[in-house]
This record gives structure tokens, sequence and C-alpha cells, in this order.
């Protein structure tokens, strides 16, 4: 917690031993850089340290373990979202939540490795929370629907997130166009239209759109669409408060 919030607690002396050479900011940036370029798995404190030019075991004056570096690694990346702008419609952002967690997560496919479960909260992840609330208050929803909205957006899209950083990954090793030369012949033998006519059917009118198995892109906007439908007939229908009279007073 205390390296979390580490700059708005007073600063602590300084310790015994040699003055350390880079400041926790650059440690944590560092692994950040090393999970965007080569996974989650690499990272490490032998690796961290390497990237940085240092002795693994000095790293263990900056953060205890991996698991605390983690923690740092996801605070800071939530604190790269910019503020949604309060003069769009309430559908334009709440949109924008949908549209910044997707693309942080597509950024940086590593956070798809890591549990969001009781993760500690830092003032990265906060001030986003802090973001994202401001961009949804005073649209008509009650605090616990506003606290669900931010939820339903954000599970759904780390949820297509997912599909797109696996396309990504998956059409770096082999296109589309190349996967469908080696296995398309079998298919066509072991999947015959007549065995599976809406399959067929379908799959056939998609993949001449797509020219991919899948649409992620296209897959968000639609659902993303349908999520705000959903949430603003909520918003329309809720009850209004009656207004007091000059009787009720």
């Amino acid at each position: 917690m205390n390296l979390l919030w580490r700059h708005e607690l007073p600063p602590r002396p300084a310790g015994r031993g040699p003055k350390q050479a880079v400041s926790l900011d650059a440690v944590v940036a560092a692994a950040v850089a090393l999970a965007d370029r080569d996974g989650y798995a690499k990272v490490s404190i032998r690796t961290v340290a390497a990237e940085l030019g240092l002795r693994p075991m000095s790293l263990y004056t900056y953060v205890p373990s991996k698991d605390a570096l983690t923690v740092l690694m996801v605070d800071q990346v939530a604190g790269e979202d910019a503020p949604i702008p309060a003069d769009l419609s309430p559908r334009t952002r709440m949109a924008a939540i949908a549209h910044q967690v997707r693309a942080e997560l597509v950024a940086h496919p590593w956070l798809l490795e890591v549990s969001p479960w009781r993760l500690v909260l830092g003032p990265g992840r906060m001030r986003r929370y802090e973001r994202q609330l401001g961009a949804i208050e005073g649209i008509g929803l009650s605090d616990l629907s506003m606290d669900r909205v931010i939820a339903v957006l954000s599970e759904f899209a780390t949820g297509n997130a997912r599909m797109a950083a696996a396309a990504a990954r998956d059409t770096r090793r082999m296109s589309d166009a190349r996967w469908w030369e080696v296995h398309g012949p079998v298919l066509a033998e072991v999947m015959p239209s007549t065995m599976f006519p809406l399959s067929s059917r379908v799959g056939a009118t998609v993949g001449e759109l797509y020219q991919a198995p899948a649409d992620p892109d296209g897959a968000f906007e639609y659902g993303l669409a349908r999520l705000l439908d959903g949430i603003l007939r909520e918003v329309a229908d809720r009850p209004v408060p009656d207004t007091p009279t000059a009787g009720d007073l």
C-alpha cells in the first residue's frame, strides 16, 4: 500500500546502505515495457533488473516480490486513461468508458493474465474509477446502478478485448488467408454443407464479410450499442420524483 501511494505519502527517510540507482517509477515502467514486449510470463525480478542494468538482488530494495510489482504495474497503466469530456452526451460518455477499458487491454494484453479480483486500490485505479463515475453522474442512475453500469461496461469490454488480443497474436503467427489455404480443404471434406446447412450458410456470409473467423471490432460496437440501449432505457423508465406543490410545504 505504501508503495502504491508513495507520491501521496510523506517522503520516507533514506535508509542505510548504497543509494538506489534508479527510481521505483523507472522500475515499474521497465516492467510494463517488458510485459508489453515479451508477455507477462517473462516478467520477473531477474528480468526487470536486467532491463535496468541492475543486479537481481538489488531490485528487492524496490519491491518485495513479483506480485507486488504486478500491482504497481496495473495501477500505473490505469493512470493512463484520459478524462472523459463532460460536454459529451450520456451515451457517448458511457461508450467512452468501455472504449478506454478495451483500448487499455489491447495495448497491454498481459493485463488479461492478471486477476482483477482483490487488487489493492492505488491512485491510478481510484482516479480512473472517479473519472468513470463522473462520466455518468447526473444522468439519472442511483449510486448502485452507477457502479453496476461501470462493471458491466468494463466486463463486456474485457471479454471482447480477450478475443481481439487473441486475433492479433494468432494473425502474427499465420495470416487468415494462409490458415484457410492449409486447413480449408480438410474442413470442406469433413464439414459438408449438407450436414451443417445453417452453419455453412451463415459462416460463408460472415467469412466473406470479415475475411477472418470473427470480427472483434464489429462485435464490440454492436454489443456496446445494445448495452447502451438497455441502460438508457432504464434511465428513461425510472420514475421522476414528485415535485412538492405549495400545498405540500
